[in-house]
C-alpha cells in the first residue's frame, strides 16, 4: 500500500508539474497560423462574409461591414486598391495579411478621403495580422453609439506585425492593441490622427514587443502609451520603444490631460531610447502607478521650435514645451545621455524640412520631411544596443524608408 501511494503522489506531482507548464506555456507562445492558399476574389462589391486574395491591380469596393470568419484568411497582393463606402469596417476572426511593397502599396481608404468616413479595422478576436506597405486613410467613422472607431484593434494573444505602412487621418487610437498582443511595429509613418482624442501606437494588458523607426505627427493623444490592467498586473506589459521620431503629438486634449510623446504608467514596463521628440506637449511621461524601477530610458532628443504655445482648450494657458519635456507630474529625469535643448536652434534635430507645427487640427497635412541633414547631432549620439544614430531615419538603412 505504501509503495502504492507513493507512486500516486508521483503521479500528482507530474500531472501538477504538466499543468504548471502549459499554464505558463499558455502566456508565452502563440499558435502557428497556417495561411491557406486563397483563391481570387473578383473585383468590384464585396460585402458579408469573405475570404480569399485581393488581386494585384483590382479594386474592391467594400459596400457594407465584411467580416472574415476564424481559420479563413483574407490576402492584398501588391497594389491591391479597396474603397469603403457607408461608414463600414472589417471585422478580422481569422487572418488579415496585407503585404504590399514599396513600388506597389496595398490600399484602404473611403470612397470621399475625408477623416473618420470608415470603421478601420476591428480584430478583437483575430488569429494573426500582417499589414506591410499598406496605406490606411480616413477610418475613425461613429459606431451605432456615435463614438469614433480605432483603425486597428487587437485584443487576443497573436502576432501583430505592421511595417512600412501609412496611417493617416483616424479619429480615435490608431493602433489600440492589448491582452498579451506580440506586436512588431516598424518604420510606419502616422500623421494627424485623433479629433479630440486617440493615440497614436496603445499598448495595454501583457503586450509585449518592439516599437522603433517609426514617425508619429500630430496625434491628439500620446505617440505611444504604454499599460497593463490595474486589476490584471500580470502579464506585465513591456515594450522598446526605440529609434522613433515624434512631433506635435498631444495637444488636442488640452491641459487636462496632455498627451505625451512617450508615456509609461499602470504596471507596464518601457525601455525607451533613441527618440526624437519634438514639439510634443510632454516628452516623456513615467506615471508614479507604471513599473518605473524597471523602466530605462536614455539617449533621448528634445526639442522645441518655440519657447511657449497657447493650450487650445484653455489660450489663456501659456504651455513652456521645454518644462515638460521630463513634465514635474512623472517621475522621469534628464539621463546623461539625453540630447536637451535650451533654447531654439539649440540641440535642433535639422530636419530636411519642417514647418515648426506645434498643434494642429486633425487632418492636417503632414508634407514634412523628417529624414536628418547630415550635421544633426542626432548622429552618432544612440545608445549602440538599438542604433548608432537618434531617430526613425539612421544612416545604417535599417530605418523608416518612407
Amino acid at each position: 500500500m505504501k509503495v502504492k501511494y507513493i507512486f500516486m503522489l508521483a503521479v500528482g506531482f507530474i500531472a501538477t508539474v504538466t499543468l504548471n507548464s502549459c499554464k505558463k506555456a499558455e502566456l508565452t507562445t502563440f499558435t502557428q497560423i497556417k495561411i491557406p492558399t486563397s483563391s481570387p476574389i473578383q473585383p468590384g462589391n464585396i460585402s458579408g462574409f469573405v475570404k480569399g486574395t485581393l488581386v494585384t491591380g483590382e479594386t474592391y469596393t467594400i459596400t457594407a461591414d465584411v467580416t472574415v470568419k476564424k481559420g479563413d484568411t483574407l490576402y492584398a497582393q501588391p497594389g491591391a486598391n479597396v474603397i469603403v463606402k457607408n461608414n463600414s469596417q472589417v471585422n478580422i476572426q481569422g487572418v488579415l495579411k496585407l503585404e504590399g511593397t514599396k513600388d506597389q502599396p496595398v490600399y484602404f481608404n473611403s470612397d470621399s478621403n475625408k477623416p473618420g468616413t470608415w470603421g478601420g479595422f476591428q480584430c478583437d478576436t483575430a488569429q494573426a495580422i500582417t499589414i506591410i506597405w499598406t496605406h490606411v486613410d480616413n477610418t475613425g467613422g461613429p459606431d451605432a453609439s456615435g463614438s469614433a472607431r480605432g483603425t486597428l484593434k487587437v485584443k487576443a494573444p497573436i502576432k501583430v506585425d505592421i511595417e512600412d505602412s501609412w496611417f493617416t487621418n483616424g479619429q480615435d487610437d490608431l493602433m489600440a492593441l492589448s491582452n498579451g498582443a506580440k506586436v512588431t511595429i516598424l518604420r510606419n509613418t502616422i500623421s494627424s490622427s485623433g479629433s479630440t482624442d486617440g493615440e497614436g501606437i496603445n499598448l495595454k494588458t501583457g503586450v509585449t514587443g518592439n516599437v522603433a523607426y517609426n514617425v508619429i505627427f500630430s496625434q491628439a493623444g500620446s505617440g505611444v502609451k504604454l499599460e497593463t490592467s490595474s486589476s490584471k498586473p500580470f502579464p506585465q506589459t513591456e515594450v522598446n520603444v526605440y529609434n522613433n521620431t515624434l512631433v506635435s503629438n498631444g495637444w488636442r486634449r488640452g491641459s487636462a490631460e496632455p498627451g505625451r510623446a512617450v508615456s509609461v504608467g499602470v504596471n507596464a514596463i518601457g525601455h525607451i531610447f533613441n527618440n526624437i521628440i519634438v514639439n510634443d506637449y510632454h516628452g516623456i511621461e513615467l506615471f508614479d502607478d507604471g513599473d518605473i524601477a524597471h523602466t530605462t530610458y536614455g539617449n533621448n532628443l528634445f526639442y522645441a521650435t518655440v519657447d511657449t504655445y497657447a493650450d487650445l482648450v484653455d489660450p489663456t494657458l501659456k504651455i513652456n514645451i521645454r518644462d515638460g519635456f521630463y513634465p514635474p507630474s512623472g517621475l522621469g529625469k534628464p539621463q546623461p545621455t539625453d540630447l536637451i535643448s535650451k533654447k531654439i536652434g539649440d540641440k535642433d534635430p535639422m530636419f530636411v524640412k519642417f514647418d515648426g507645427t506645434v498643434a494642429a487640427p486633425n487632418g492636417y497635412p503632414n508634407t514634412n520631411d523628417f529624414r536628418l541633414q547630415s550635421t544633426s547631432p542626432a548622429f552618432s549620439a544612440g545608445n549602440t544596443q538599438y542604433n548608432l544614430d537618434l531617430g526613425a531615419y539612421t544612416s545604417d538603412d535599417k530605418g523608416n524608408k518612407h
